[in-house]
């Protein structure tokens, strides 16, 4: 028997991507949401990574940390949105951190986030 997911199944995407360079974060993010009732979670390190994962098949939604080792994340952010799928920004840096104005709408969440903000997220895809 499958665990429940506190969403309900319909309230959360099937296929979740994170964008995220550090791997404790990223493992952290990947339990949650396998909590929420997410039946897949990939994580990738890199923008290049990310472009390659989401050809091969696009995720329902994504978590993109804005800040990657050397490089920012905004042109897997087009990518997405181009495709119409739904993601939100991560970012440790606060309000100091510079969004392209094209982006500056986007829901973010502050890291660390909590449980329930990472909830809402993935219910309302970012909306």
């Amino acid at each position: 028997m499958e665990p429940v997911s506190p969403l309900g199944s319909a309230d959360v995407p099937a296929d979740v991507m994170i964008v995220e360079d550090d791997p404790i974060i990223a493992i952290d993010f990947e339990d949650r949401l396998l909590g929420f009732g997410v039946k897949t979670v990939r994580s990738v390190g890199s923008v290049v990574q990310a472009l390659a994962a989401i050809t091969k098949r696009a995720p329902d939604f994504a978590l993109l940390d804005v800040e990657l080792s050397r490089e920012k994340s905004f042109a897997v952010a087009e990518h997405l949105a181009a495709a119409q799928i739904s993601f939100v920004f991560v970012t440790g840096y606060g309000a100091e951190t510079r969004i392209p104005a094209e982006f500056s709408a986007r829901p973010r969440l502050q890291k660390p986030c909590s449980s329930d903000a990472l909830e809402t997220a993935l219910r309302t895809r970012g909306r």
